[in-house]
């Protein structure tokens, strides 16, 4: 038998053109298309980079308790940039790591462990 871990979300057409509605583990998030004009939702753009920026806090979170380190806060800002041209490619993406409780070379090594993994 592998150790492989399946996550699984399920996505379906919501009766409103351009917003998916998704589960997964009977948790629910209605998405909007990043297309849509106006979108009422987290788009699918917002939701990719919230799945990358809150790994990032968890990661940095447990990995700093795991070993020791004070970390009392930590704040990750993710921005995706695409061009009008390519609206389905970020063509350049930004994270800033806040770290708080901890010296700089601690906030270093943590966010260099993320980027390692």
């Amino acid at each position: 038998m592998s150790d492989m871990k399946i996550d699984t979300v399920r996505s379906s057409n919501s009766g409103v053109v351009g917003r998916a509605l998704s589960e997964a583990r009977g948790h629910r998030l209605v998405l909007d298309s990043s297309s849509r004009p106006q979108p009422d939702a987290f788009t699918n753009s917002e939701a990719f980079l919230a799945g990358v920026s809150s790994c990032g806090v968890t990661l940095i979170e447990m990995h700093a308790r795991e070993t020791g380190v004070p970390l009392k806060r930590i704040d990750v800002t993710i921005e995706g940039a695409r061009s009008a041209v390519e609206p389905n490619r970020f063509s350049s993406v930004t994270m800033t790591f806040e770290i708080g409780g901890v010296s700089q070379s601690q906030a270093d090594e943590l966010v260099a462990t993320y980027r390692g993994r």
